[in-house]
């Protein structure tokens, strides 16, 4: 179970409650689902009790006991408490089908991954000056609305820039509104377009004006060319060709990710062995469903855990990214993103080394590695910036 398919599924809950007559509360559009705080209880929490108890004229506590018994019974769900004054916490059952259902989601969606539909009900009406800054995130605002179902109208003060095109930019119409629309307000950068293409090139400057949050001041220098750890730009776009890199040599070596058929988890020390039913081969009782990632744990240690969590909660960053207007915070989870990649790639390597041959643990690391790739090309096309194969 997805952090989306929780959301999902308490909403459901609440639904239910209000048709069988238990609350009389108005059913919220959404249930916001986070991930629990360290030292919390369970691996995700929500307030919803606390938000119904005012309407539904009910103590938080009973409105969350009412919740707890039919959000406990759905499938995916192991536990679920109720926390403080109302709030209920879940642990989710078999969390490696948890991971299995979030890898196969991103496989299934690809560079759509995190895209949805909680935005479709709104007409959005953006309206930016004439400034470089203020064009490219309405357009990448622009391009993260859409992608949750809005329907957007993108106007600028004045004529634009005609070096805006090389940065991708559009926009719909030109002139003073006739009514006050949402302003998108950045900080200025303080050069035009046409200098900032000149030194940095499209890519970079995208990069050097959405990172910052838009009250921010935009660095513009030339770290953004800088071919190395410390240019977060280059660290992203090098951890999604270095996954790039994984599958071609994954292919060389004669196997893929998801299409093996395994079924028992893989021990950390047969990662490192080889199979005796050949290159990529293990043992699959006949008649048995095949399983793309395996059963059970994942043949990889603690350095997934970051990774897999950030890929879950993509969905929810990309949302909130539009909700709020906030391209920095899509840039700033594929910095995470990127990061958690290399400490897992470090840590399990998903191509065997000299002599091993490849087995169902780098078939469910590629998996995980390429998820990740996917994840950035597609965050990076949000904001407008290409994903190369190779750096």
């Amino acid at each position: 179970m997805t952090p989306a398919d929780l959301s999902r599924t308490v909403l459901h809950a609440v639904r239910r409650a209000v048709d069988e007559d238990a609350l009389r509360a108005p059913v919220p559009a959404r249930v916001r689902v986070e991930r629990t705080r360290p030292g919390g209880s369970g691996d995700y929490a929500c307030a919803v009790a606390l938000q119904l108890a005012g309407p539904a004229a009910l103590p938080a506590l009973e409105v969350a006991a009412i919740l707890r018994e039919r959000v406990a019974a759905e499938p995916g769900v192991g536990r679920v408490e109720i926390t403080g004054p109302g709030f209920l916490s879940f642990t989710l059952d078999a969390p490696a089908a948890g991971d299995r259902a979030v890898l196969d989601a991103v496989r299934e969606q690809g560079l759509a991954y995190g895209h949805g539909d909680a935005l479709r009900e709104e007409i959005l009406q953006f309206h930016h000056a004439r400034e470089v800054r203020a064009a490219v995130t309405a357009h990448a605002v622009r391009r993260l609305v859409v992608a949750q179902g809005a329907r957007v109208r993108v106007s600028c003060e004045e004529a634009s820039d005609p070096d805006w095109a090389r940065l991708g930019v559009t926009v719909d119409a030109h002139g003073t509104p006739p009514v006050p629309l949402t302003g998108i307000r950045p900080v200025p950068a303080g050069v035009t377009a046409g200098e900032l293409l000149e030194r940095l090139g499209p890519d970079a400057a995208r990069w050097g004006l959405l990172r910052p949050a838009g009250h921010d001041r935009a660095a513009l220098g030339p770290a953004l060319l800088v071919q190395g750890e410390a240019n977060p730009l280059f660290r992203v776009r090098y951890a999604h060709a270095r996954v790039r890199a994984l599958t071609r040599g994954a292919a060389l070596l004669g196997f893929t990710a998801g299409h093996a058929p395994y079924a028992d988890p893989v021990p950390d020390s047969e990662s490192h062995a080889g199979t005796a039913q050949g290159a990529g081969h293990t043992q699959h009782t006949p008649g048995a469903p095949h399983a793309p990632y395996g059963e059970g744990s994942f043949p990889y240690d603690g350095a997934a855990r970051p990774l897999l969590d950030l890929i879950a909660d993509h969905p929810g960053v990309l949302l909130a990214g539009a909700r709020h207007r906030a391209p920095d915070r899509v840039a700033r989870q594929l910095e995470a993103v990127a990061h958690a990649f290399f400490d897992f790639h470090d840590s399990c390597p998903p191509l065997p080394a000299g002599d091993e041959k490849p087995s169902a643990a780098h078939r469910a690391r590629l998996a995980l590695a390429e998820a990740a790739g996917t994840v950035l090309a597609g965050g990076l096309s949000l904001l407008g910036i290409r994903a190369p194969e190779h750096l």
